[in-house]
C-alpha cells in the first residue's frame, strides 16, 4: 500500500469531515450522499450511473484500507457506505422536496434496522461488508420510495 493511499483512503472513506461528526456520523454521511445526488442530478441523470459506480468501487477499497488502519471491523468513521446507500435510494428518481425527505428517512431507517439480507451482507470481509449492508438498505429504501411515488405522486414528485 502506498503512503498516498494510506493518507487519502481515510478521507474518502469518511466523506471528508462527515465521518468525524461526534453524533450520528452515518446520518452525516447520508446527507453527503444526498448532496452528491443533488449535484449530479443537476448536471445530468446519466452521470448518476458513473458516480454510483465510482463511489461503490472506491468505497470498497477505501473502507478496506481505513478498516485495516483503524484495527477494527467497520469503524464508525467510515461513512462512504452511507453515501452509496443514498445514491442508490435516489437513483434516477424525479424527486421533489417531499420525495427527497422521504428518501432520506427511508434510507436511514433501513440502514439502522438492517432487514435481511443486510445484516448477513455486513458479515462479508473487509470493505465489501462495510459497503454491502448499505447497498441492501439503499435497495430497500429505493423500493419504498418507488411505492410512495406511486401512492402519493403529488407529495413525492412535487
Amino acid at each position: 500500500m502506498t503512503p498516498l493511499l494510506r493518507r487519502v483512503a481515510p478521507i474518502i472513506a469518511s466523506a471528508g469531515p462527515a465521518g468525524h461528526v461526534p453524533v450520528a456520523p452515518g446520518t452525516a454521511g447520508s446527507a453527503v450522499g444526498l448532496a452528491l445526488w443533488l449535484l449530479v442530478r443537476a448536471a445530468t441523470p446519466a452521470l448518476e450511473v458513473i458516480v454510483l459506480a465510482v463511489v461503490l468501487v472506491v468505497g470498497v477499497a477505501c473502507a478496506t484500507v481505513t478498516e485495516r488502519h483503524a484495527g477494527r471491523r467497520d469503524p464508525g468513521v467510515v461513512v462512504i457506505d452511507e453515501v452509496a446507500g443514498m445514491l442508490i435510494t435516489c437513483f434516477w428518481l424525479p424527486l421533489g422536496a417531499g420525495g427527497v425527505i422521504a428518501a432520506f428517512l427511508a434510507f436511514r431507517i433501513f440502514d439502522i434496522v438492517k432487514p435481511a439480507p443486510a445484516a448477513a451482507a455486513e458479515r462479508l470481509p473487509r470493505g465489501w461488508g462495510i459497503m454491502a449492508d448499505d447497498v441492501v438498505a439503499g435497495l430497500y429504501a429505493y423500493a419504498s420510495v418507488r411505492l410512495l411515488i406511486w401512492a402519493a405522486p403529488d407529495i413525492m414528485l412535487g
